[in-house]
């Protein structure tokens, strides 16, 4: 499992930093949250294949998030993408999307579906799960959450101990299902231990609000948006956005692990002013630069 940090400044991007878009990286399936101006770009300078991509998750539709999504669609149309492009994002995705396809010309359609989501699960598969909350921006704006599905480790000194031959009676084990070998019944917790699956929330465009806490609740890694300093609360507010503070805040409350601060005003020459007014209130935070990668 692996975040790359595609984009992490807001409106208006910099000579350092581009437009909003986060790539996770897990289990062969490419996962991008939001697709700013020049993601496609941004993919490509950070070594990773646009053809990875198979699911983007949108926030919400202001240009600072989505303006990246026709020009790495077209993209696609004209490779070798051989998979079925899953966009999900909130009511009114599936329109604009249309209108997409009305304001350029694709000379090759691209395989895509669209799903608009609300409150609570929208996708789930044999590792893992994605979740989305309402937040409060001004216009309909989603929360994200990946939930990692708990894994059974197998223990290969135990099954060597036991005389478990390598094949399906390990598969099974490792799905949770007990065995019988030599009439000796062994069950999962006799060779493997149970690994708690990883929870990542991305938080972006909101002022606090019950969605907030939904999203980040338990997060092993919060990405959140710190537009502006507790300095500039008053101007957070009008809007629609968080101070660094109120992200740590948010972090401290959710009891998440690490919060990650994206989505920084052009105004800040530097992250230092920022970082530390969440530090404030949560020690365990760091400011994201375009192309920071983390392993989980």
């Amino acid at each position: 499992m692996q975040l790359t940090f595609l984009g992490t400044s807001s409106m208006v991007p910099t000579k350092e930093r581009n437009q909003t878009a986060v790539f996770l990286s897990y289990e062969g399936d490419g996962i991008l949250f939001d697709c700013g101006e020049g993601t496609q770009r941004q993919l490509k300078i950070a070594g990773i294949s646009l053809t990875k991509v198979n699911k983007i998750l949108i926030s919400h539709w202001h240009g600072d998030h989505v303006l990246g999504l026709p020009g790495l669609m077209q993209s696609l149309s004209a490779s070798d993408y051989d998979k079925k492009l899953e966009i999900y994002g909130p009511t009114g995705t599936q329109k604009r999307i249309e209108k997409l396809f009305e304001a350029f010309v694709f000379d090759k359609r691209l395989d895509f579906s669209v799903s608009e989501v609300g409150n609570g699960l929208f996708f789930e598969n044999s590792s893992y799960s994605l979740e989305a909350f309402q937040l409060e921006h001004g216009i309909e704006t989603l929360g994200f959450r990946f939930i990692e599905k708990d894994k059974r480790k197998i223990i290969m000194g135990k099954i060597r101990k036991h005389g478990i031959p390598d094949g399906p009676l390990i598969g099974q084990l490792q799905q949770g299902h007990e065995i019988e070998l030599k009439g000796q019944i062994i069950r999962p917790h006799d060779v493997s231990v149970e690994e708690k699956g990883k929870i990542i929330a991305y938080v972006t465009d909101t002022v606090l609000c019950d969605g907030c806490y939904k999203t980040a609740a338990d997060a092993d890694l919060l990405i959140c948006e710190a537009t502006y300093t507790s300095k500039l609360e008053d101007k957070s507010e009008e809007y629609g956005h968080m101070t660094a503070k109120q992200a740590g805040e948010l972090a401290n409350k959710a009891n998440a692990r690490k919060l990650v601060l994206i989505h920084f005003s052009a105004r800040y020459k530097n992250t230092q002013e920022i970082e530390e007014d969440a530090r404030n209130v949560f020690d365990n935070t760091i400011c994201a630069k375009d192309f920071m990668k983390i392993s989980l």
